[in-house]
């Protein structure tokens, strides 16, 4: 990913929080020259550089990944901004965050560890509810999923926050985008 310095995030507590946010992406991967794309949430263990998730046994991704480099992207919330909310020149443009982390995949079987990935994303996604989904027949589902964990080699992390703009500017860009409802990029603004 191309990323000027002042848009490189390199904070491991910003960059932990970012995903654990935002921890629905795409893993991404090659097949015989073309390339592979499977939208999915992910469970990131920052202590041991690994993402986990699950794939279908039906999606063949699953079987074309095993000990091959692969990249997962994971994007926050994004919005354009026009350049008429600038006191200066400027040009149209988006302001997103971004982060990209390759690694190694591997697939498992294992039923324990199946359920707990299931589970933990259950656990993570229902909580927010005030009557939780009860995954009382997750066992008898495992069948039909394979897990996979990633060893990550390598992470990126941009924020294009308009940090290269006048500080009347950035806060111009952050009214505009809450007034947008782009509240959470808006406040991302003011973090960075």
């Amino acid at each position: 990913m191309y990323i000027p310095k002042h848009f490189n995030i390199s904070d491991e507590e910003s960059i932990r929080n970012f995903i654990e946010e935002n921890s629905f992406g795409q893993l991404i991967s090659t097949h015989e020259g073309s390339l592979v794309s499977t939208h999915m949430p992910f469970l990131y263990d920052a202590q041991n550089r690994k993402l986990l998730g699950h794939l279908a046994k039906a999606n063949p991704q699953w079987q074309q990944i095993e000990k091959q480099n692969i990249l997962v992207t994971l994007q926050g919330d994004h919005a354009y901004v026009s350049p008429s909310w600038y006191e200066s020149a400027g040009v149209p443009t988006w302001n997103y965050q971004a982060v990209h982390l390759e690694g190694v995949a591997e697939n498992f079987h294992d039923p324990e560890r199946l359920e707990f990935v299931v589970n933990a994303l259950t656990h993570k996604h229902e909580s927010a509810y005030s009557a939780p989904w009860k995954p009382d027949y997750v066992a008898s589902m495992l069948h039909g999923i394979v897990g996979i964990e990633i060893s990550i080699t390598s992470i990126q992390c941009k924020y294009k926050l308009s940090q290269n703009r006048s500080e009347s500017d950035q806060t111009s860009v952050r009214e505009r985008l809450a007034e947008g409802g782009h509240n959470a990029l808006a406040t991302a603004m003011r973090r960075t």
